[in-house]
């Protein structure tokens, strides 16, 4: 079993501060805060990811909106409990941050930080359920796969991920419990919530789009690769 949950659930972001710091929790004393971050796509759109992140990152003026700076942390999820119902939130757990000021120095010594790539979020995991493949009204092959990645202190993250072209019918023969390594980007999507008195509400679903993906054989410490697609999104 894979124990070295920096390995599980690896990320690094380039992007800009997109919103003022609101606060999150309190653990032990320490303060937790919430900030969004504006990640850049090669379509020329961007994704806005919320960023949570220790009092003890926090220096001077480093969230001020519109400074660009480099998050490394992971991708990590906890249930949400409103009006009797739980639900899923995901946010990008920060372990480290760069300034902008001292990104171009860091990213010489620092073999995380590649400036060509904004994005990208490395996950080892478990499939929970067998994945859904569908085809979209134009023909895209996509599949929805929801992976278990273990963390420290008997804990697990539930990153919902999304696959496309060749790598969806591959996602579309695991069964549940395949052990997977997951390349991907960190994306946001917004999508209509529809409630039964006809209202309808706004909401931002966060999922990892898989560019690559591998079935790990434990037993022989090999992997399959899949063929995967660079589509863009």
């Amino acid at each position: 079993m894979n124990t070295n949950y920096l390995d599980n659930n690896h990320l690094v972001l380039v992007g800009k501060v997109a919103s003022e710091k609101r606060f999150s929790h309190e653990i032990y004393g320490e303060s937790f805060y919430i900030f969004d971050m504006e990640i850049p796509r090669l379509s020329e759109t961007y994704d806005l990811i919320p960023i949570t992140i220790s009092e003890r990152l926090i220096n001077n003026n480093q969230l001020e909106i519109g400074k660009k700076m480099v998050v490394k942390g992971q991708f990590r999820s906890y249930n949400s409990y409103e009006n009797e119902k739980s639900r899923l939130v995901l946010t990008v757990f920060a372990k480290d941050i760069i300034p902008e000021e001292e990104i171009e120095q860091r990213a010489e010594t620092d073999d995380d930080i590649d400036l060509n790539i904004s994005n990208e979020v490395t996950l080892i995991g478990h499939i929970c359920k067998k994945p859904i493949y569908r085809k979209t009204p134009f023909g895209r092959e996509i599949a929805d796969a929801l992976l278990a990645v273990n963390r420290a202190y008997n804990k697990s993250d539930y990153i919902p991920a999304i696959a496309w072209g060749r790598t969806a019918r591959f996602c579309d023969t695991l069964e549940t419990g395949t052990q997977v390594k997951a390349v991907g980007r960190v994306q946001s999507r917004i999508y209509q919530k529809k409630y039964e008195d006809g209202t309808v509400e706004d909401r931002t679903a966060y999922e990892v789009s898989i560019s690559s993906l591998e079935v790990i054989k434990e037993d022989t410490d090999t992997a399959e690769e899949a063929n995967t697609d660079q589509e863009a999104v």
